[in-house]
């Protein structure tokens, strides 16, 4: 994979060259190939900024939940929120990917896949907001 730079934005090429379709995995072997494809799509996400944001912000969320004396099911949904989050910012970097091969230059198809994938975005970390502020709010004006 080589870069190339367009402005300030380092813009991922893929090679475009056919090649055949890798034999189909069947079995226990798919379930093994499923984890390292999974592995490899977090590798991918890991260069992304954002992902990294969303991280650090878990980490902070855990310390800040447990200082507040949060509860099992606290953690839980703040987990469930995160995980949901994170597939979202993965759908999100996929989308992005493919309109940056189909579309290297400007286009308005381009720009409106990546708008609403930010939009998808945006609204689970506002989901995420408002469960942490209502944790927060409990623990200042409850306790």
């Amino acid at each position: 994979m080589q870069g190339s730079t367009k402005g300030s934005t380092k813009l991922k090429t893929y090679s475009t060259a056919r090649r055949p379709k890798p034999d189909r995995i069947t079995g226990i072997a798919h379930v093994f190939a499923a984890g390292a494809y999974s592995i490899g799509g977090l590798r991918r996400l890991w260069q992304e900024t954002a992902f990294r944001h969303i991280v650090l912000a878990l980490a902070v969320c855990i310390a800040a939940f447990a200082l507040m004396g949060a509860s099992y099911v606290e953690y839980g949904i703040l987990l469930i929120l995160f995980f949901c989050l994170v597939a979202t910012e993965a759908l999100n970097t996929a989308v992005e990917c493919i309109v940056d091969h189909l579309a290297p230059d400007w286009a308005e198809f381009a720009r409106d896949a990546k708008d609403l994938g930010s939009l998808a975005t945006m609204c689970l970390l506002c989901a995420n907001g408002v469960f942490i502020g209502t944790v927060i709010y409990r623990f200042v004006v409850v306790n």
